[in-house]
């Protein structure tokens, strides 16, 4: 049975303030989707961050609901923070029987939709169905599978083009106590999954134009990130994201332009620091 998993759909931070935090990345330099209300139970909502095969979303809890009691304690006790990978799946419902033929266990299928703003007035109607890995088999994180019903309403074109040069996800990191372990665990998630080491790490390759997933012990993260006053990462979530710029000096202007102080690394690459990301170390590589 063909392995349902093709590679890394979008990653979301769970944030205090959707206000603020739309804001802050709109000084970073991101173009963001307008706000998404989601249902009235769910009492949540986001704006989204769309690249070329991929996104980041910002999602913050706009209302109490006993359907997000989860999210609130969470950011309550650890704070805010890069909490979940979203995997591409062509079929959720096809995606189960294949999964625990694998020995992957999942929950049930979910639908939903929500109402889309568009940036010239209109709206249209996104609609997805996921499918949420046993937490038990996943060592970091929320990790599920997201069917795309309507892409053509989440990757529009006006929403692409970033100040910043940002172009896509390249990987999505965090320290773990076993970085080998830890991605073992993760490659076989993923049909065109595979592991090879890091200095201090290991990667795993999750499929074709798809970010990667990269795990470190402590001190080697910090020897990556040397600049960093210290290591913010929420419990089950990642510390950092890396992220393809077409032009580090587009990045540079436009983080400069925003006010937004930032450190530019050994190897080249721009940092900017998690106080002024909601809870993330951002890091520009050109790609």
């Amino acid at each position: 049975m063909t392995h349902p998993v093709l590679g890394i759909d979008h990653t979301f931070l769970l944030v205090n303030d959707l206000d603020q935090s739309a804001e802050a990345y709109r000084r970073l330099g991101f173009t963001l989707s307008p706000r998404g209300l989601h249902s009235a139970e769910k009492g949540t909502a986001n704006h989204t961050i769309i690249f070329r095969h991929d996104y980041l979303e910002l999602l913050g809890v706009v209302a109490e609901t006993p359907a997000n009691v989860a999210q609130r304690q969470r950011l309550a006790q650890q704070g805010e923070g890069l909490l979940a990978v979203a995997n591409r799946t062509l079929s959720a419902d096809a995606a189960k029987p294949a999964l625990r033929a694998l020995g992957i266990e999942t929950g049930d299928v979910s639908a939903f939709s929500r109402p889309l703003p568009l940036p010239d007035g209109g709206s249209g109607i996104a609609a997805f169905r996921t499918l949420v890995f046993d937490a038990a088999q996943v060592p970091v994180g929320h990790f599920f599978l997201c069917e795309q019903q309507t892409p053509d309403m989440v990757w529009r074109p006006e929403l692409q083009d970033h100040a910043n040069g940002a172009q896509g996800l390249s990987a999505i990191i965090a320290v773990v106590a076993d970085p080998q372990a830890t991605a073992q665990a993760y490659a076989r998630f993923y049909a065109k999954g595979a592991v090879d080491a890091l200095d201090g790490g290991q990667r795993v390759t999750t499929g074709d134009q798809s970010a990667s997933l990269e795990f470190y012990d402590l001190q080697a993260f910090s020897s990556l990130f040397p600049s960093l006053d210290v290591i913010v990462q929420p419990n089950g979530g990642y510390a950092a994201l890396r992220l393809l710029s077409r032009h580090l000096d587009d990045t540079k202007s436009a983080l400069a332009a925003g006010d937004i102080p930032f450190v530019t690394t050994e190897r080249g690459s721009i940092l900017v620091k998690p106080q002024y990301t909601s809870g993330v170390v951002l890091e520009f590589v050109h790609g």
